[in-house]
């Protein structure tokens, strides 16, 4: 019997003999460890892997390193690892929460009777440092579900028991370090020492920790300020408290006990309270000269219904909210600006018609009527279909689109006569107390619905665009959001359970021999933790019906 396999490396484009049964890092080293950093994980025909995993068959396989956004994961994953292993050493009896990215790091509340306090961390921090330093592998553990819910509740972990029970499966995997458990989605590193750079820090009213840049891993990601974000996370947050759904858990647990329409219609209710806050706001403004409001966001932030139902509560101060979507003044397709890969860059400024949209917003302002363009996707041209635009008396204007708090879009206007409100998903709800959602995560699938379904793009196409809308959105987009005069998070706690009946057959689709289908495969694997929720039971204004349909609102 051959005790050899073949097996196929993308990074070197060759052809190995390796011995059968061998680990994705002993194969690494014998392929001639091609990467400038150490790997984080592998994609192992187009699958994430551990580099603990063996190798029985025949496998194409491509290693990551820290510089990809999925060897970018599996690094902070595993430094969340040890930073609840330091916890669990230095303060047996705290809690630790890891609840969203915030500031290019992560923010974490440690519960030990007291706020986290420079010297607290200190000790963590230590203790963080030590275990790196000693190089203590992760164990992967694979079980029956049963096993691993009486595990975790046996060492006080409900939180984590509630998850992997009302996820359905039969089996789970959780790691342990040094004699310590835990549960992580997704891969984690071979041993402690692989994630040598991190920092932890007190960060308002709990820690920051803090994580390498992408592209150098070697130096910490600077932060930057985000106050204004820091707030609307709180703000959710708190309502999650007050309503005993913290964990996806919990979130499963009140499907299964038929309370889903009570969570909606509180989701529901508490966005409609936001915008209703923000036009409280924009009417005061008005009064004092604001003339104009711009709406900003990333992709599939859900800037289009925040805008409808923001100019409905403006309606109702007696003001005449006037629409306009920057989308309307895209440059011709074959005027768009190319990116450094050539390729169209639709996230660039430049990809509007600036000088025409402000020679319209001028004759708008001064009291003329415009013909309001409209932009044909399909043909790549800018048509006119009709539609004519003038202000009346208590015409306030409504711009939405994606550059929308760039200060470049109006620079010739005074701010007094602006107002910005920034729009974006920003997810609180979180698998477990170490797991959080990243909120970008949440945007992809919102994407991948409403691609499907509303433009024609399979999940395959939707993934492979992704990263250039991402580079986007960290160029034109998240350097003005803390510039907005409001935030409005569009996230609701539920959506990814009214998500998942849509977005499973869409992501199945992708091929496996797709470069797309690791991140197929992962969506998947993460939709599996949320118990569905039908979308008769989602009202005709939810903000969710922009990418899902059936609902008031003409897109």
């Amino acid at each position: 019997m051959k005790d050899t396999i073949i097996i196929y490396c993308k990074n070197t484009e060759k052809s190995y003999e390796v011995p059968i049964g061998a680990t994705l890092l002993e194969i690494y080293k014998l392929v001639g460890e091609p990467l400038p950093y150490r790997p984080m994980n592998a994609q192992v025909n187009n699958k994430t892997e551990d580099l603990t995993y063996a190798c029985w068959r025949p496998k194409d396989i491509e290693f990551v390193d820290y510089t990809n956004l999925s060897g970018m994961r599996t690094y902070v994953r595993s430094l969340c690892y040890i930073l609840s292993k330091a916890v669990h050493d230095v303060y047996p009896e705290a809690d630790l929460f890891i609840e969203h990215s915030i500031s290019r790091g992560y923010y974490c509340k440690i519960h030990n009777g007291k706020q986290a306090d420079a010297d607290m961390l200190a000790r963590i921090r230590n203790r963080m440092q030590e275990i790196i330093e000693a190089d203590i592998p992760l164990h992967l553990h694979t079980v029956r579900t049963a096993d691993a819910i009486r595990l975790f509740r046996q060492v006080g972990m409900n939180d984590k028991a509630n998850l992997i029970e009302t996820s359905g499966m039969l089996y789970t995997s959780y790691y342990e370090l040094d004699g310590y458990v835990n549960y992580f989605y997704g891969s984690l590193v071979p041993s402690t020492g692989y994630v040598p750079v991190f920092g932890l820090e007190p960060y308002l009213d709990g820690a920051l920790l803090r994580v390498p840049l992408q592209n150098d891993p070697t130096r910490l990601a600077p932060k930057v300020i985000q106050n204004k974000m820091y707030e609307v996370y709180k703000e959710h947050l708190t309502l999650l408290h007050a309503l005993d759904l913290e964990n996806v858990g919990d979130l499963n647990l009140a499907i299964e006990q038929g309370h889903a329409s009570d969570v909606i219609l509180i989701s529901e209710a508490m966005q409609e309270k936001q915008i209703a806050h923000i036009a409280d706001h924009i009417a005061d403004r008005y009064r004092n000269g604001t003339c104009i409001v711009l709406i900003a966001g990333p992709s599939s932030s859900g800037k289009t219904t925040t805008c409808k139902r923001l100019e409905i509560q403006l309606a109702t101060h007696m003001l005449h909210p006037v629409g306009i979507s920057l989308d309307d003044y895209f440059v011709n397709r074959e005027d768009t600006p190319l990116d450094e890969h050539g390729e169209y860059d639709f996230e660039s400024i430049y990809a509007l018609d600036l000088p025409y949209f402000n020679a319209d917003l001028k004759r708008l302002i001064v009291g003329e009527e415009i013909d309001m363009p409209s932009f044909d996707f399909e043909s790549g041209k800018r048509v006119y279909r009709g539609k004519k635009l003038k202000l009346k008396e208590n015409s306030i204007i409504v711009i939405e689109g994606i550059h929308a708090l760039n200060p470049e879009l109006t620079s010739y206007i005074d701010a007094s006569y602006k107002y910005y409100v920034y729009v974006s998903a920003l997810t609180t709800i979180s698998l477990d107390n170490h797991n959080w959602i990243p909120t970008t995560d949440n945007r992809l699938l919102r994407r991948i619905v409403r691609d499907y379904r509303f433009r024609g793009y399979s999940a395959e196409d939707t993934i492979m665009r992704w990263a250039s809308v991402r580079r986007g959105e960290d160029k034109w987009i998240f350097p003005y959001q803390e510039q907005a005069d409001a935030m409005f998070n569009s996230a609701m706690l539920y959506e990814l359970a009214a998500l998942r009946p849509y977005a499973e057959p869409i992501l199945a689709n992708v091929p496996e021999n797709s470069p797309a289908n690791a991140e197929a495969y992962r969506l998947l694997r993460f939709l599996r933790y949320f118990k569905y929720i039908q979308q008769e039971e989602l009202p005709k204004t939810s903000l969710l019906r922009e990418f899902l349909g059936g609902g008031s609102f003409k897109y």
